[in-house]
Parts: C-alpha cells; sequence; structure tokens
C-alpha cells in the first residue's frame, strides 16, 4: 500500500466544485476521509445549477435525475428525501408546427408524418438491420444506418449541428448518449400493437426532479461534504509536480497547498497548461484539439399561468436560433408565481464567435420574436428577461477526439496520485447520476489502495512557507526560478 512513513491517511485535494467534484467530497465523507475542495466561483454546483431572477427560479439548462443506476438513485432519494419528485411530462420535438415526443415514438410518427412516411421510416430502419451498411465512425453515419434517412435528416443531424457546431460527418456517434437507443424494429413493432402496455421504459418521460430546482442535489451534496472542507473563491492557478506524482496545488495565484491525493474534475486543457513543469509538448498539442461548447440562456418571464405541456422541447429546424427551450414550472410549480410562468432557451455557441459577442437586448429579441412568429406566446406577455452565459457546457465529442483523449488522460492517470473526474475532467457526454457513480469508484479506489492508514494534518502554505519536505522544497524552488 502507497501508505505514508508515518502510516496516515493520505488527503484527497479535490479541484472543482461542480457535481463531479461534489460527488467525489460526498462519498470521501461518508468513508470519514479527510479532504478539501476547492472552487473558483464564489458557489459549488458547476454549470449544473439555479438561478434567479425575482420572483421565478430556473436551471442552467434543461437538468433532470433519471433512473439509471439504482444505488445512485438510491443515494440520491436519501439525500433530498420528500423533496425529490418523480415528474412524468414527455419531451417533445418542434417539426413543422407540430410537437413530436421525444423520444420518437412510432404511432406518434405515424400521426405527425403521416401513413406513407411512416412506413417509409419502418423499411429504413429494418433495411439497416438487415444490410448492415459500412459505417464510417460519425455520427452521420451512424444516425442514418440506425434510424434510417428520413428520421435522421427531420430531427438528428441539423438538431445535433446547432447542437455542436460542427457537421455531423464530423462528430462521434458518442453524441447520442442513452436518448436514441430504444428506437428500432422491436420497439416500432412493440409500440405500434401495444402502445399503452408495453411501452419501453426508455422511451417514457418520467424522470426526478428537486423542489425548487436542480441546485437542490448540488447543496445536500455540500452540506454531506461539510461547508469547512470547501473552499470557493479559489481558483487552481498552478499545478507543481515531479513527473511522477502531483506535489502542489496554487490557489488564487498566492497560495500553494501540498498534496497527498488529487482528484481533477478542471477541464483537460486548462489542468495541462497549469502543470509547471509544462507537461510534454505533444500532450500540450493534442489539448489544443479539445474544443467545449458554450451555451447561452435567455430566459422569459411570462405573463400566463402556463405555455407548453412538455419537459422540454426541442428545435432541430435551423431557423431557430436555439436548440432547445423547457418551461421550469413544468418540473415543479414553485419555479414561477402561481398565475406566471417562464421559458428558458438554450443557445449553443463558442467564446471566440459572434454570437458569444451578441448584446443582451438582441439575443432576448431573437428568441422573443421566434416564439411570437410561431403562437406560442405575445409580446405583451413578456414582463421580463434575462441572458445568462456559461462557458465549458458540453465536450465536444468530434471524430478523432476519442484516441486524443485517451492519450492525454494516460499521460495524466500515470501520475501515481491523480484521479480524473467529472464531464469536462474527463472529456466525456456525461449525466447527474455519471458524475455520482464516477465519485463513488474514485472513493472505493482510494479505500482499497490505503486502507489502514491513519488521518493526516493539511498544512496551508504559501510560497515559501516552512515545513515543506525537502523534495516539496526542490520542486518550487525550480518553479520560481
Amino acid at each position: 500500500m502507497d501508505i505514508s512513513q508515518d502510516g496516515r491517511r493520505p488527503h484527497i485535494t479535490i479541484l472543482g466544485g461542480g457535481l463531479g467534484g461534489l460527488a467525489v467530497g460526498y462519498y470521501a465523507s461518508k468513508k470519514g476521509l479527510p479532504f478539501v475542495l476547492y472552487e473558483a466561483r464564489d458557489r459549488v454546483g458547476g454549470n449544473c445549477t439555479t438561478l434567479r431572477q425575482g420572483d421565478f427560479l430556473f436551471d442552467s439548462g434543461a437538468h433532470r435525475f433519471h433512473d439509471r443506476d439504482r444505488r445512485i438513485t438510491r443515494e440520491v432519494k436519501e439525500l433530498l428525501g420528500a423533496d425529490l419528485k418523480t415528474v412524468d411530462i414527455p419531451s417533445k420535438i418542434y417539426y413543422r408546427g407540430k410537437l413530436v415526443t421525444f423520444p420518437l415514438a412510432p404511432l406518434d410518427l405515424a400521426r405527425n408524418l403521416g401513413l406513407c412516411a411512416f412506413v417509409r421510416v419502418a423499411l429504413e430502419i429494418l433495411r439497416g438491420r438487415l444490410v448492415r451498411p459500412e459505417q464510417d465512425g460519425s455520427f452521420e453515419s451512424f444516425a442514418i444506418n440506425t434510424y434510417g434517412k428520413t428520421i435522421a435528416e427531420q430531427f438528428l443531424l441539423n438538431y445535433s449541428e446547432k447542437l455542436w457546431g460542427q457537421s455531423c460527418d464530423k462528430l462521434s456517434p458518442a453524441i447520442a448518449g442513452e436518448r436514441l437507443r430504444g428506437l428500432n424494429v422491436r420497439t416500432f413493432l412493440i409500440d405500434s400493437i401495444m402502445p399503452k402496455k408495453s411501452r419501453p421504459r426508455h422511451l417514457e418521460g418520467v424522470f426526478y426532479y428537486p423542489k425548487f430546482g436542480i441546485s437542490a442535489i448540488s447543496e445536500k451534496l455540500a452540506e454531506r461534504c461539510g461547508r469547512s472542507n470547501i473552499r470557493t473563491d479559489s481558483r487552481v492557478t498552478g499545478i507543481a509536480h515531479n513527473s511522477r506524482r502531483i506535489e502542489a496545488v496554487e490557489v488564487n495565484g498566492n497560495e500553494w497547498v501540498d498534496t497527498d491525493e488529487v482528484v481533477s474534475t478542471l477541464p483537460l486543457g486548462y489542468f495541462l497548461g497549469s502543470m509547471r513543469p509544462a507537461a510534454p509538448q505533444r500532450i500540450l498539442d493534442l489539448a489544443k484539439r479539445l474544443r467545449y461548447r458554450s451555451l447561452i440562456l435567455v430566459s422569459l418571464f411570462i405573463d400566463r399561468r402556463l405555455v407548453t405541456r412538455a419537459a422540454t422541447v426541442y428545435f432541430p429546424e435551423r431557423s431557430f436560433p436555439f436548440t432547445r427551450l423547457y418551461e421550469p414550472k413544468n418540473r415543479c410549480e414553485q419555479m414561477s408565481p402561481a398565475e406566471q410562468t417562464s421559458l428558458v432557451a438554450e443557445i449553443p455557441c463558442q467564446r471566440d464567435d459572434g454570437t458569444w459577442a451578441r448584446g443582451d437586448d438582441e439575443l432576448i429579441e431573437m428568441v422573443r420574436s421566434r416564439l411570437v412568429d410561431i403562437g406560442w406566446i405575445s409580446k405583451t406577455e413578456v414582463m421580463n428577461a434575462s441572458v445568462r452565459r456559461l462557458d465549458y457546457a458540453y465536450p465536444v465529442l468530434e471524430v478523432g477526439a476519442e484516441p486524443a483523449v485517451r492519450e492525454i488522460r494516460a499521460y495524466l492517470e500515470s501520475f501515481a496520485n491523480l484521479a480524473l473526474s467529472g464531464r469536462n475532467g474527463r472529456f466525456v457526454y456525461s449525466w447527474i447520476h455519471d458524475m455520482m457513480k464516477f465519485g463513488r469508484e474514485i472513493i472505493g479506489q482510494h479505500c482499497r489502495k490505503y486502507r489502514g492508514a491513519r488521518p493526516p494534518v493539511l498544512e496551508l502554505k504559501t510560497p515559501g512557507g516552512k515545513g515543506m519536505s525537502t523534495q516539496r522544497d526542490e520542486t518550487r524552488q525550480m518553479l520560481s526560478s
């Protein structure tokens, strides 16, 4: 076992206070392990948080908690108790003025596409199963060969290009996640013959959602972590290492913290750019290939009790500047005043493109005018609006990115005391239950590695502070020279 000479239990330094970092801290606290979590912002939760505008609450995106892992679901239920509600409202796709159920359901497709188009879709899916055409490793090839050309072109390709900012022949099939797995010949037959009795579970619009917004999950995790173990307003500005271990972490440019074990949820490129000495040039070059998608949220506060009856509405058509829109009140009544509601539209973009730089008033009008055009709202019903910008919203999973990510992660995981977690830290497209699962697995590995060790004494140091190990002093002298 890698236990220090005095037999103490190594301290865990967690970088990033989003759900990924909080999950690590939560499972560490359950095991009685010592840790400190560093978060650059003045709050925890990362990009999965609940925002307030007057009497309205809304999330930083259409977040939901799905029952994909029974152990994780039990944990979250235990955390939130009665404040975790079951919501049974389907999502929709806005298609030529109609709302089509999503994930795509055969009978709903038949009603909205027409019988001839529905038969064509079924034959295309059947042909894809029988012929098994070659795929080129792109999402475009995957979508057409799996769901047929009609569904791919009408519902999947345009939407994905808007979301990821890249043509689908350059995107990885991994962007499909779990949402599209069930649309096949079997589900077509089952849903067509016995739509209510045998409807596959993944096609149902059932999910869990906390009272007063998604932040309730991160707040409960933070409570279990212990507020004394969380340092907000603490940006990681340096990572000192000796090529084998992470020796120390610099916080806010003026404070060094000695490290035993480190878990990073920071974006891969940011972590690598903070390393001192610098990471190998090849690894830095690979990191430059990785892109992250940013997100602009435009929220409209409406003087009407309700606008939609959908969990989320997806807009694949290019004429809409946003990819999806959700109505927080459909998740939780307390998100809006009783006789009013809100609509939150997501506009994906890059930080260096024109959309990110547009003024708030222009962005608000872009969204409001399109919703007025389709008859969802009137101009006079919009009481107020807000714009929020989120960086590092999604890792862009492009064809060819997987080998680069594997090589980068292999380099970082060669450090004996470093683990990676979170969507950006692992560069994966993942959900809340995944964040929890990553944290559970990391702490499980930690416990197996250090079984029988005693708790450590944590020391926070400023540059040049006394009491550091000789090796760490040498590392810092090298960095300052």
